[in-house]
């Protein structure tokens, strides 16, 4: 299983050579391509990733209004997402239920809730291929079920939007925002992964000084014996 970091910005302002394109992964096995997320960015620019099949996580601009003009392949997402979406030119439509895993291009996906937004309610991905699995969730406060979300996984490919400011808020009853790196280190520490890489990126990173930033990633992943990075566009990462 290969990863491909195809964009690694969030919802910014900011935009540099590093960090141009709104947060996409592309998973791929053997042949098959899988992009999940599909932003503003990517709009008219679909077809440059030879996919044949995108996932959404959410229906916020960053993640999915790269497809308001459609799509040339099946596209997967939870009924709150295609409720977002109506009305997109999409034929092929796929819905998506949580904690029902499905396949993709020789890939097994699981959709586990998460807590972000409640007017687009997202969730992480789960993402198996021969005996090894990562977690992808770009976007995210509280993970729904993290036990069994991050459970064995090799990688866990996170929300890079604050490294230890908290830019959680409460919203009724619900949780919105974005959890800080230090935070879900603290996960994945508590759950056995073991490498952690920050995607999404947000100004602190974008526009700020990212080799300090970086260094300041490594250090919370040693506190907490995990390997931790930032993402770029257009990095690779194998996964034996």
């Amino acid at each position: 299983m290969r990863l491909l970091f195809a964009g690694t910005r969030g919802e910014i302002e900011a935009r540099t050579e590093r960090h141009s394109m709104h947060s996409s992964l592309v998973v791929s096995r053997g042949g098959g391509r899988v992009m999940v997320d599909c932003g503003a960015d990517w709009l008219g620019r679909l077809g440059e990733l030879g996919a044949e099949a995108v996932v959404i996580t959410h229906a916020h601009p960053d993640h999915a209004w790269g497809l308001k003009e459609g799509a040339p392949c099946p596209v997967y997402a939870t009924e709150a997402s295609w409720a977002l979406m109506e009305g997109y030119p999409i034929e092929e439509r796929r819905t998506v239920e949580p904690r029902r895993p499905f396949r993709v291009a020789g890939l097994l996906f699981e959709a586990f809730p998460v807590e972000h937004s409640t007017r687009a309610p997202a969730v992480g991905y789960r993402i198996s291929a021969g005996g090894a699995s990562i977690f992808y969730v770009p976007d995210v406060v509280y993970i729904h079920g993290r036990r069994e979300a991050l459970s064995g996984a090799v990688l866990y490919a996170g929300d890079g939007a604050t490294v230890t400011r908290s830019l959680v808020r409460r919203r009724g009853e619900a949780l919105i925002g974005h959890a800080p790196i230090r935070t879900q280190l603290t996960w994945c520490q508590k759950e056995g992964v073991r490498r952690a890489v920050f995607t999404h990126c947000g100004t602190e990173i974008v526009a700020g000084d990212e080799e300090r930033v970086e260094e300041e990633v490594r250090r919370l992943g040693r506190e907490r014996g995990v390997e931790a990075s930032l993402a770029r566009d257009g990095m690779e990462v194998e996964i034996p």
